[in-house]
């Protein structure tokens, strides 16, 4: 009897359900779309943190920053040897400077892993070469053609030095810049190495851990046309070209990586390293494991992922900050709205079905019958809602994946600063330098749909229909047969 009377009230009243229906199918849309769009944002912030970070780190090690000690001004020098020929010979001299300035003892790499809730650590040392090319060229000294002998000086002849002036010379030198990472070949699970495939040769063995070597980024070895078998001289010191490695996505975190051992020996950086990167054994213990660190291994600044996304700036943070806060309260406004409509509107049928409801209570219908018939009426209404909520929800989440909109990422200089210190020596180094310099990043927005999302709606459709049924229930259990004989005309 329930369903029968059901399906034909549902039936006679096509239009009041289909009203009720779309107003909540408009918020539950709504809903699934800011969800799937804020999902696809923080993949994409992912995708900037993992270029940074690596595949499998919750957080890094770097040394407190600290003010330069008296004498020391953070700068590159670079000496030249005089000539004293007329010869145009050219000069090249390299500069291997940690980032950032600021390096940690290797063994705190094992006294963070000493920690409680630490699955693994791993060091490395970020290192940027600045290599200068060039020549001097001497001047000419010429004498001038005047008169008096071509002397100067008082009378008498004065100093007798021959009156002139030198034309010409000058000095002509070229700067490049790199960076290399020394990564420790024992342990290629974590760290930045990680956000990049090897796609040309091999990655290093874990016998190569001082072996002259190197593995290229693919836009560093096509700028330079490096090749798998090629040799690239740093500081004198020839390494062999293994692999080639493409990052996943975003920038490499360096454009030379090199074997720890080897990178120490080219910043006379002995058992040194300038990031510690660490696993948590659980995602959820990572603030306790921050904070341990900050306790037990003094003298460091610790940085999880979530410290960092913070830093993150440009038009991904904007429409982050957008689907967050006004997506999510347009959300709940559009949704509280449509709750409210739908139960005055289903408050409004009960008032019109009064002769209706008063001639079943006087057929022997209880009121809690009644109550129970009007809010399986709403439940419906609002699980047809449901369905065309989720079907334009998906359309619109398709339609945002397909549209693909482009989002640019862009790592604050403050965000390298509190990671690493002055030049950001904190993780991924030259990632973080080159961000710093207001290089950005194209991150392809996706909006995916997950089933907790899908679950969501189908639980607000519910909702809305017990909100909506609470309405019209306690407007109809409020009703007498008196009322509906009153209306007999």
């Amino acid at each position: 009897m329930f369903f029968t009377y059901l399906r034909r009230e549902l039936r006679r009243r096509r239009k009041a359900a289909l009203v009720v229906a779309s107003g909540l199918a408009l918020g539950i849309a709504l809903v699934i779309v800011v969800n799937s769009v804020s999902s696809g944002m923080n993949k994409a912030q992912d995708k900037v943190l993992q270029s940074l970070y690596g595949l499998g780190t919750d957080m890094t090690v770097t040394k407190a920053a600290s003010a330069p000690q008296s004498g020391e001004s953070g700068r590159p020098r670079f000496k030249f040897d005089a000539k004293d020929s007329d010869s145009d010979e050219e000069q090249s001299s390299d500069r291997v400077m940690v980032q950032g300035f600021q390096t940690l003892a290797a063994s705190t790499a094992d006294k963070v892993a000493g920690q409680d809730g630490v699955a693994d650590t791993v060091g490395g040392l970020s290192l940027q070469v600045m290599k200068v090319d060039g020549q001097f060229t001497r001047g000419q000294f010429k004498q001038d053609g005047s008169g008096g002998g071509g002397r100067t000086g008082g009378p008498g002849g004065g100093s007798g030095q021959p009156q002139g002036r030198v034309e010409g010379g000058g000095a002509s030198f070229a700067v490049n810049s790199y960076s290399v990472y020394g990564t420790d070949v024992t342990k290629q699970g974590l760290g930045p190495l990680t956000s990049s495939k090897i796609t040309k040769g091999r990655t290093f063995k874990a016998s190569e851990t001082d072996a002259k070597v190197v593995v290229a980024d693919a836009s560093y070895a096509k700028e330079k046309k490096l090749a798998v078998g090629d040799t690239v001289t740093v500081k004198g010191t020839k390494y062999k070209v293994i692999g080639v490695a493409t990052p996943d996505s975003g920038d490499a975190a360096a454009n030379l990586y090199l074997p720890l051992k080897q990178a120490q020996t080219l910043a006379d950086a002995k058992n040194k390293i300038t990031t510690v990167y660490v696993k948590a054994s659980d995602s959820q213990q990572i603030d306790s494991v921050k904070s341990a660190v900050q306790k037990n291994v003094p003298g460091t600044t610790v940085t999880t992922s979530a410290d960092l996304a913070d830093t993150v700036s440009g038009s991904l943070s904007t429409a982050s900050d957008l689907a967050s806060n006004v997506g999510r309260w347009l959300s709940i406004a559009v949704l509280v709205a449509a709750f409210v409509v739908a139960g005055l509107l289903t408050s409004s049928a009960v008032s019109r079905r009064v002769r209706e409801f008063g001639t079943l209570k006087a057929l022997g219908w209880k009121s809690g019958r009644v109550t129970r018939q009007v809010v399986g009426e709403a439940v419906v209404n609002g699980l047809i809602g449901g369905v065309l909520g989720i079907a334009v929800g998906l359309a619109g989440a398709y339609a945002v994946s397909a549209i693909s909109p482009t989002l640019t990422a862009e790592l604050g200089a403050g965000g390298g600063q509190s990671a690493g210190g002055p030049g950001g020596g904190g993780p991924g180094g030259g990632m973080m330098r080159q961000a710093a310099g207001g290089k950005t990043l194209d991150i392809a927005l996706s909006a995916p749909v997950s089933a907790t999302t899908i679950a969501l709606a189908v639980g607000l459709a519910v909702a809305g229909g017990l909100i909506a049924g609470a309405f019209g229930g306690w407007r109809a259990s409020r009703l007498r047969p008196a009322d509906a004989l009153r209306r007999v005309e």
